[in-house]
């Protein structure tokens, strides 16, 4: 076994079973693009960040996301399409055939660190096929120093083998790719799927049952800032609700872009060292701190270059609409070192609402704050694609259900026990349609909602007068430093008041039938925060 690089002095691949082959340990960015360019597994883009293809998949897999089924996971895992349960001793024969794929190969180490929060750091080894895999890790993860990579003892491992084909039916997998968390064992199983996003989502999935489950700290699938106060804000939403965008702010620093945990002490810690952006039509105008962020040391997937040149064609997605970059958090300037944060202080569920109904902010109770966390709804729109006519509605309970483990009551309970310890405001925006549904009504301005979301921060809405909705019961703002009054109150800004009362009726109709499947696991508060549909309109 030859092997190079950084390496712990107390870890030998041999007890993992590797007995041959050339193992890289913890390399430099520099070094992994180099190898990977070198193997014709990557190229060099105009910016000089690294652009790869991670093959057959450009998107995770939900239905190949498997979880070990065992007496830890049996009674606290939610079992569903998404948490699929996987048989133990099929995990061991897999993971017996993952070490042997391994023995004789040239592969890449990697030690990494999840949650800012030294209480709670989480650390991982990571054993890559490939050099940008590995690159990877180092941009997403948090990165131990040299003195601290020579006594580093990991507690997860991650196998992760893009080459490796499962046999479904002597494996137990539904096709050759698959993802498969063993709790116990703590090892997770990333096979088929050179998608780079499995093995983040893999441990983002893991702090999301041990953190809550096991040491009382709410783990969020969301973006977190920081003023200059030290008030910290937390932004959930789905894609296409302005996330990212929304918690850039110039004026506050960034924690982190996507996973976070709220600790016993109401501080917030980043479970990241790095960002995964979508790149999809970005632009320098619109984007300009992921744009910037692009450089040596990122890596680009899945993109296309425009012809004969190798500068990136964002606007083409002709490979995937799911084109991504990766790079370290420091390749943002304005971020809080190290990613923590205390005191929060305001919330935000973001929607795009294709339906018009809901206003463009509203504050919520504790239990419509739980009732709103648990449905996760945006509504996602084709304006381009002929025929179609209708949004789309999405649920996603907690915005991030397929990396929720345990039922989404545990997760909202604990939020509402947040707000109440904290005194924390939660709002509702609605960065989607005002003065109609999509088709009709306008898209809400970027302006106005910025606006909206600043006089939140700032405390200017906490002065003002609120009037109820008449469906959704939520506290709607009557006045905004720099925003129309009229915007405010959405049924205002219908032409036929009627046809809105109607989909106002439609839309929280489809809330309650969504919400069916949680109703028996939901507390009283939780189902008094629920909208109120009408027999008839």
């Amino acid at each position: 076994m030859q092997e190079i690089g950084i390496k712990p002095e107390n870890s030998f691949l041999k007890n993992l079973g590797i007995f041959e082959g050339t193992a890289h340990w913890n390399l430099s960015p520099a070094e992994l693009t180099k190898i990977a360019v070198a193997k014709g597994q990557g190229t060099i883009a105009s910016s000089g960040a690294i652009a790869i293809d991670t093959g057959e998949f450009t998107g995770r897999s939900p239905k190949d996301k498997f979880t070990v089924k065992d007496d830890l996971t049996e009674n606290s895992v939610w079992w569903n399409n998404f948490n699929i349960p996987f048989e133990s001793s099929k995990f061991d024969a897999l993971y017996r055939k993952m070490i042997q794929y391994f023995n004789g190969k040239e592969f890449f180490v990697r030690d990494a660190i999840a949650c800012a929060d030294p209480r709670y750091a989480l650390r991982v080894r990571v054993l890559n096929e490939y050099a940008w895999s590995n690159q990877f890790v180092y941009n997403m993860f948090l990165r131990p120093t040299e003195a601290e990579l020579k006594s580093f003892e990991p507690e997860w491992l991650i196998l992760n083998a893009p080459g490796f084909r499962a046999n479904p039916e002597v494996d137990g997998t539904r096709q050759h790719n698959f993802s498969i968390i063993d709790f116990k064992r703590k090892i997770i199983l990333v096979g088929g799927s050179g998608y780079t996003g499995e093995i983040k989502k893999g441990i983002f999935t893991v702090l999301n049952f041990v953190l809550p489950h096991q040491k009382n700290v709410l783990s969020m699938h969301c973006s977190a800032n920081s003023g200059t106060a030290g008030d910290t804000a937390l932004f959930f939403g789905l894609s296409g609700t302005g996330k990212t965008t929304l918690s850039a702010d110039p004026n506050r620093k960034l924690i982190g872009d996507d996973e976070h945990g709220w600790t016993e002490d109401n501080t917030i810690f980043n479970f990241e060292g790095g960002c995964y952006a979508k790149c999809i039509d970005l632009t320098e105008e619109k984007e300009p701190d992921i744009f910037r962020a692009i450089k040596p040391g990122a890596i680009l997937e899945n993109i296309v270059y425009k012809k004969g040149t190798n500068e990136v064609d964002f606007a083409d997605g002709s490979r995937t609409e799911n084109t991504r970059v990766s790079y370290p958090i420091d390749h943002i300037s304005n971020i809080a070192v190290p990613s923590l944060g205390k005191n929060p202080k305001n919330i935000f569920f973001l929607t795009c609402d294709a339906y018009g109904v809901l206003p463009p902010i509203s504050k919520l109770t504790p239990g419509q704050a739980a009732f709103h966390f648990i449905s996760g709804y945006t509504a996602k729109v084709a304006g381009t694609e002929a025929g179609v006519t209708e949004p789309t509605m999405t649920f996603s309970a907690c915005f991030g259900a397929p990396f929720m483990p345990l039922h989404p009551t545990k997760y909202a309970e604990m939020l509402s026990r947040k707000m109440r310890e904290t005194n924390v405001n939660v709002w509702l925006v609605n960065t989607g349609w005002s003065g109609g549904a999509y088709g009709v009504g306008k898209r809400m301005s970027l302006k106005y909602t910025r606006a909206l979301i600043t006089a939140a921060l700032n405390g200017e809405l906490d002065k003002v007068e609120y009037v109820n909705h008449e469906v959704f019961g939520v506290a709607k703002p009557q006045s905004c430093p720099g925003v129309p009054a009229e915007i405010l109150n959405p049924r205002n800004t219908w032409t036929d008041k009627n046809a809105y009362d109607e989909k106002a009726n439609y839309l929280a109709s489809a809330f309650m039938k969504n919400f069916e499947k949680f109703a028996e696991f939901a507390n009283d508060e939780i189902m008094a925060g629920a909208p109120r549909v009408k027999a008839s309109v």
